[in-house]
């Protein structure tokens, strides 16, 4: 909408949200500005200076024009599964999905499927039964932070007693009979560069 009206009377000023400046307007101007804004309307958006145009300029007219932006509202999308206090992919197989879940493995989630009777789908595609079937089946391993603590505590008894495999978990060296002249780099690390010693010269 349009609006456009001369400036003749300069002992009158108007100022509205809906003017981004004051400008001088006749008394039948201002009248007529106030039945347009008693009038019932919808109301500006928050951001109304993103949506009110810049006003253009003419010799003896200021012109504006009145614009809404219409607000853009786009659905919940869910894209993931919650299974074990874990978000699994929903565009995986439910053999892979359920590898994300610290303490299950290739093995374990194959059992879990024969286990159940279930086709390795994608998981977006199983029902609400299904996953209700495929928590509990999951819950009744040990996995995630039971996991993990049930770990700590087993190496914090060997570093306790200071047996061979205690020990070597404080030197943060492979337990197991691994050399460790050239590998083990995993457990010590990435490789420090020493610099070499300057040789003394020759006399």
């Amino acid at each position: 909408m349009w609006i456009s009206q001369p400036i003749r009377d300069d002992s009158l000023q108007l100022t509205h949200p809906l003017f981004l400046f004051a400008s001088p307007f006749s008394t039948a101007t201002v009248a007529m500005a106030q039945a347009l804004l008693t009038t019932p309307s919808r109301p500006l958006p928050t951001i109304a200076a993103a949506a009110v145009a810049a006003p253009t300029r003419h010799s003896n007219f200021v012109s504006f024009r009145r614009t809404t932006i219409s607000p853009q509202v786009t659905g919940l999308r869910i894209t993931c599964l919650r299974i074990g206090g874990v978000e699994i992919p929903n565009k995986k197989r439910v053999e892979v999905a359920l590898q994300y879940i610290h303490g299950i493995g290739r093995t374990r989630s194959k059992q879990i499927l024969n286990d159940l009777g279930f086709e390795n789908k994608l998981t977006d595609s199983l029902s609400e039964d299904e996953i209700i079937a495929l928590r509990d089946e999951v819950n009744k391993y040990t996995i995630e932070g039971d996991l993990r603590r049930f770990n700590a505590l087993a190496i914090k008894r060997l570093k306790d007693i200071q047996c061979y495999r205690g020990r070597r978990h404080i030197m943060g060296l492979p337990c197991r009979g691994q050399r460790t002249k050239n590998n083990t780099r995993t457990l010590k690390g990435r490789r420090v560069a020493i610099a070499a010693k300057k040789k003394a010269p020759k006399k």
